[in-house]
């Protein structure tokens, strides 16, 4: 019996009835190869055999022919197609030709930045010396890295703050770039792709300096706009590569629903032991299993569950799951990926932050605990199984979110669908402007350097110029800051004010968060959880800015904070009908107050306490998405007066918690405030705006959407089995109103009245 046999067996047992929303068979695929236009060298060929490939994939034999032509690529295989062979053919036959071609290749993590590095340095090439280049890298490494690598690991961040503000001292690295490889282009979306966009076209600017003109290789999950998303990114046309030719072992995938056990509050079964259950089964029947787990506690819990389970079967438990999370060191790693390929080791549970970390390409089955946000998560995911040619399973439990329960109703989407659109908005304001700084540092800006920031690039100089920071002389504008720039310009915020995150135990820096959104995350008293741990917030120093953490994994807590929000809409750049209201796109101007937080528990969602706060008032400017109708039709529909505030907040939820359909992003990347009247619109108004200054373009992306987004949030909420609203439909995690005051039959209403119905 394989995984598949397994998985068949369980979606069969009347134990388990109803368990198994949807059934489907990926079939298996056979391989399909390509040769170069141009032959590949015979010490390169022999190099290929020595490792046991006879040829390239389609794609990888299209993406060598592109890169060795000058032309940039963004290869979106699945995962487990040979991507890194797509840039290691060009790099390694440089260098076998004994030329002086370097390349730099960014990567999203330290511990994949490694694995590349140690894949690059096998080949054993004699000409090719690989560095990493990284926050962990010594002065001796740094130093040895720029005078002799010919291909340099590193992350954006680096680029940014460790590379470019000193170019001159790599200046024969530079001069001599011929391939900039960007891994895991998915992530690179939002604000922090929005920065990244920056960073690459810096690099552009650097290398034409030194007479250099990289051509750029991105490798992506599938997602729905690779080639858009690859060529806002660096700032050029990239040709796109979608012909996977790799082999597929034919793969079972099933949607599982956790048991209603509430019908009236729409409770379900817990989505913990529901995962650990489907894991001490697959490794019961001898097959390896991992499950994706979205917090660290989480992890520890499955793994704890699914050893119990397997104890009271007879077997050893404690010998045959583990937990894996952030946190562990290389040679912990190593151990763990020896102890898979040894098959001592049979289930293993891990944080979704950890995918790209690990080797388990020998694994038969996956479990996802919940849904991942996006489907390219969801596929990155699920690929990691059946990579060694055997029949693979696959299990989504769908969790209490609205986007979870939507697939769980819609199933079949989970196939159909087109993977979400990834955006970038390189124009907004709030990134352009450090990064033109940053530029300016590096080397004078002249009228050439639209081509690589843009029109937005003249009002931006004409700030910094105002604001002495920019002088002219003989045509160009020279930096006149006191400091370099690059320091002060976090990449993962839209804003110049940025907190430190900081381990109060260790004095470890854990992370950063927007000053935009630090009074709602990381307030006094906050759990907060960064990469699956979750920590407490124990001091909140808004001078020195910094937020002090201790580590509480084993609190059953949450908390959300409570504030007051107002919106001014500053400029309206489109409007569109939207059944008997009105659709509207453009800037707005959010002021909120964090004034209290609520802490409740996370295994019974009772309220622990409630906990004032002092904190000042903010301000956001940036893009939204609001929707709008006349009161008189919803008093048509049956929601008077009375009920309309209650009506409007549970809508607002809905439509945040169902964006992530029509744009890869969760609902922290988004705000939203509902109103029983605007004084813009005069009318019942619902705002969903982009959570950073400026826009990241995800309230484009929910205008360009509107009608089916409004129609799937009235499904949703409609047949919700719940009376009054639940996490499935229109409650939300992070409601600034905990929750309270929400109208799920006047939603439908007015969901309703938007679709024209």
């Amino acid at each position: 019996m394989d995984a598949c046999d397994t998985l068949q067996a369980l979606t069969d047992d009347e134990a388990l009835a109803n368990r198994a929303a949807f059934r489907a068979t990926l079939p298996a695929r056979t391989s399909r190869f390509a040769a170069p236009d141009r032959p590949l060298r015979p010490d390169m060929k022999a190099l290929l055999s020595r490792r046991k490939i006879d040829g390239l994939y389609t794609h990888q034999a299209q993406a060598v022919d592109a890169l060795r032509d000058g032309r940039s690529v963004v290869v979106a295989t699945g995962t487990g197609s040979g991507k890194s062979l797509c840039y290691q053919v060009p790099i390694l036959e440089s260098a076998l030709a004994g030329t002086n071609d370097t390349a730099l290749a960014l990567f999203p993590t330290k511990a994949l930045a490694q694995d590349q590095l140690r894949s690059m340095r096998s080949w054993l090439v004699p000409g090719l010396r690989a560095y990493s280049y990284d926050g962990d890298s010594s002065p001796d490494e740094r130093g040895e890295a720029r005078k002799r690598a010919t291909v340099l690991f590193t992350n954006p961040d680096m680029l940014h703050v460790g590379i470019l503000p000193s170019h001159q001292r790599w200046a024969t690295f530079l001069m001599r770039l011929r391939y900039v490889i960007v891994d895991e282009l998915h992530t690179l979306r939002g604000i922090f792709g929005s920065h990244v966009a920056h960073v690459l076209r810096r690099l552009r600017r650097v290398c034409a300096h030194y007479g250099s003109d990289p051509v750029f290789c991105f490798s992506s999950a599938t997602i729905g706009n690779p080639q858009e998303l690859a060529a806002a990114l660096c700032g050029r046309d990239v040709e796109l590569v979608i012909d996977d030719g790799s082999p597929q072992a034919e793969r079972s995938f099933v949607c599982w629903q956790r048991p209603l056990l509430d019908e009236h509050s729409g409770t379900r079964g817990s989505a913990n032991v529901e995962t650990a259950d489907l894991v001490a089964r697959f490794v019961g029947s001898d097959h390896q299993a991992l499950a994706f787990v979205r917090t660290r506690a989480g992890a520890e819990l499955v793994a704890s569950y699914a050893r119990r389970i397997l104890d009271q079967a007879g077997m050893p438990g404690d010998r045959l799951v583990r937990a894996y999370r952030g946190g562990y060191l290389a040679r912990e790693r190593r151990e763990l990926e020896h102890a898979l390929a040894a098959r001592d080791v049979m289930g293993v549970a891990a944080t979704n932050a950890l995918e790209l970390g690990i080797d388990v390409g020998g694994l038969d089955a996956i479990v996802l605990n919940g849904f991942p946000g996006t489907l390219a998560s969801m596929w990155q995911q699920v690929g990691r199984a059946g990579r060694s040619g055997r029949r693979a399973a696959a299990v989504l439990v769908a969790g209490d979110d609205q986007l979870d329960q939507w697939y769980a109703a819609h199933p079949d989407q989970l196939l159909q669908r087109r993977t979400e659109a990834a955006v970038v908005n390189p124009q907004n304001p709030f990134v352009l402007r450090p990064h033109v700084a940053c530029a300016a540092h590096e080397l004078p800006l002249s009228h050439h350097d639209d081509q690589y920031f843009g029109p937005g690039l003249d009002d931006v100089v004409r700030e910094l110029v105002i604001d002495d920071e920019l002088k002219p002389r003989d045509g160009k504008m020279f930096w006149a800051g006191r400091e370099p720039p690059a320091p002060k310009v976090g990449l993962r915020t839209g804003s110049s004010v940025e907190y430190s995150l900081v381990d109060a135990t260790t004095d470890r820096l854990v992370g950063t968060v927007d000053g935009a959104r630090v009074f709602h995350v990381a307030h006094e008293g906050a759990m907060y959880l960064h990469q699956g741990r979750q920590y407490r917030v124990e001091h909140l120093d808004t001078v020195h800015r910094v937020a002090m953490l201790v580590a509480a994994e084993d609190a059953d807590e949450y908390t959300q904070a409570r504030d007051d929000v107002d919106v001014v809409v500053r400029a309206a750049a489109a409007t569109t009908v939207a059944g008997v209201g009105r659709a509207c796109l453009g800037d707005v101007e959010v002021t909120s107050q964090v004034i209290a937080y609520q802490r409740r528990r996370i295994s019974t969602r009772e309220t622990i306490d409630v906990v004032d706060l002092e904190l000042p008032p903010q301000t956001l400017v940036t893009r939204a998405c609001w929707y709008s109708l006349p009161a008189a039709a919803l008093a048509g529909a049956g929601v008077g007066p009375p009920r309309v505030l209650g009506t409007v907040h549970a809508a607002e939820h809905g439509l945040i918690g169902l964006l992530p359909l029509f744009a890869i992003c969760d609902r922290w990347d988004v705000g939203g405030v509902s109103m029983a009247f605007h004084p813009s619109t005069g009318e019942p108004t619902i705002f969903v705006y982009d959570g950073y200054p400026g826009g990241a373009g995800i309230a484009d992306l929910a205008f360009d959407a509107l009608q089916d987004h409004v129609r799937a949030t009235l499904e949703l909420v409609e047949h919700c089995p719940c009376d009054g609203g639940c996490p499935s439909c229109v409650q939300s995690p992070k409601c600034g109103n905990w929750n309270e005051y929400l109208d799920k039959e006047g939603a439908v209403a007015l969901l309703r009245l938007l679709t024209g119905h």
